[in-house]
């Protein structure tokens, strides 16, 4: 297997139909979360959140710096490991759909940006546990594989967010067709 190929082709990818549905957004619909349940993030957390659910961690899997990505301030004396499961409300939310867009481009150009630092060997063969379970060391390749599932299952979540808006949006928008 080439990670590398494999994880710049799902990259691309993901951001592709990322950017898509952010594009169905409107800013008027930021502070939109459902009605029903709790502990959801509202459309503009859930757009910051898409915007470092991969480069920013394949960033920090590569040189350990775990800092929180622009706009979120990690508190006082917590660590990343602290911050796996905050409550929705303390998330940070983008200002506009088009700061989420740029920011989701900035965060693809790290995450391209890091396989290439990274490179083939250290992807295949050198192993990395995340802040989040630092018991589990695995390659890096299937790390940073993991941070594009990370960004995938949030995107699925603002398709569903978008259909529960009564937006007319349907499965060949889930997969960017």
């Amino acid at each position: 297997m080439n990670w590398t190929d494999l994880l710049n082709e799902s990259i691309e990818e993901n951001y592709r139909v990322a950017g898509k549905l952010m594009a169905e957004v409107t800013d008027a619909d930021l502070d939109w979360k459902p009605s029903t349940g709790k502990n959801w993030m509202t459309v503009g957390q859930l757009l910051m959140h898409m915007t470092n659910a991969c480069g920013y961690c394949c960033r920090g899997f590569v040189t350990g710096d775990w800092a929180p990505p622009e706009g979120a301030e990690r508190p006082e004396g917590s660590t990343p490991e602290d911050e796996m499961l905050p409550p929705a409300e303390g998330l940070p939310a983008v200002g506009s759909v088009q700061e989420a867009r740029d920011l989701l481009a900035a965060d693809k150009k790290v995450a391209l940006d890091t396989v290439a630092q990274a490179g083939e060997a250290r992807l295949a063969g050198e192993t990395v546990a995340a802040p989040w379970d630092p018991e589990n060391a695995r390659p890096f390749g299937e790390q940073f594989m993991g941070m594009v599932l990370h960004l995938q299952s949030h995107k699925s979540q603002l398709f569903y967010y978008l259909k529960l808006m009564g937006r007319d949006v349907n499965t060949m928008h889930l997969w960017g067709m």
